[in-house]
């Protein structure tokens, strides 16, 4: 195989949840300028629609679907509308997450129903949409899963307890399906952004809060998502087929591992 062709990703198909906006956006644009064609599961359908429609006036393709990853009964209609469209799921990027949206607390105040719904999203839809990907990658005997952590794990950030606790399960998971999957041809990572600053408005975090983020970085500049896209097209590629199980840090240096 050339070296063009170890990071050729065209007419290959991808998942990629969460992706009306931040991150998930970011990754859906990168994908179809290097040929792919995204699919956008979005639980909000306008906003799915708008960067499926973005993506499209740049010339490349694309394919929304309104889809709510803590429902089951969704990710499988999610899942049959790919399949009869294109025949073939390549890649799936769990992104699809609740953060920006939780008020920062000590855990003994965290309500029960916000504890689960962050479980639920966060944890259970990645395992889901795993699960709903794997007869069309087992068929192939080709698959990249890419889920997305936080590098706030290793950090043991407080007062988000529900998030950390998802997140740290979710790199964990990583490695035992990929322990389960390398035997398909699928490969399993997960990445680990830092604090990545996107359109998504956050209150949570003020000015000095983002000072002392950045002043905490080997890179002394705020993270935004083209910084993590590098990484996402070369787990995505034919170029990591023998990379799996792995946990990557994308910081800017706050973590050493």
């Amino acid at each position: 195989m050339s070296a063009r062709d170890l990071f050729d990703l065209t007419g290959r198909v991808a998942i990629v949840t969460g992706a009306g906006q931040g991150i998930g956006r970011a990754f859906a644009k990168a994908l179809a300028e290097c040929g792919a064609v995204p699919v956008i599961a979005e639980l909000n359908e306008a906003k799915a629609a708008a960067v499926a429609t973005e993506i499209m006036d740049a010339g490349g393709k694309a394919f929304a679907v309104t889809t709510d990853v803590a429902d089951p009964a969704s990710i499988d209609e999610m899942i049959e509308a790919v399949t009869d469209e294109f025949g073939r799921i390549d890649i799936l990027i769990n992104n699809a997450g609740i953060f920006s949206t939780l008020e920062m607390r000590p855990f003994d105040q965290i309500p029960l129903e916000e504890w689960e719904r962050v479980l639920r999203v966060n944890l259970t839809g990645p395992f889901l949409c795993a699960r709903a990907v794997l007869p069309a990658m087992r068929q192939a005997k080709w698959g990249r899963i890419i889920n997305i952590a936080s590098g706030a794990v290793r950090l043991g950030r407080p007062n988000y307890l529900h998030y950390i606790a998802t997140k740290a399960a979710l790199a964990g998971m990583s490695l035992s399906m990929a322990r389960e999957l390398g035997g398909d041809g699928i490969t399993v990572n997960a990445i680990l952004p830092g604090a990545t600053f996107t359109e998504i408005e956050r209150k949570t975090v003020t000015p000095a809060q983002k000072e002392r983020i950045i002043a905490m970085q080997c890179i002394p500049r705020a993270e935004t998502p083209d910084d993590l896209i590098g990484t996402m097209l070369y787990l995505a590629s034919p170029a990591s087929g023998f990379v799996t199980g792995q946990t990557i840090n994308l910081d800017g240096g706050v973590t050493s591992s």
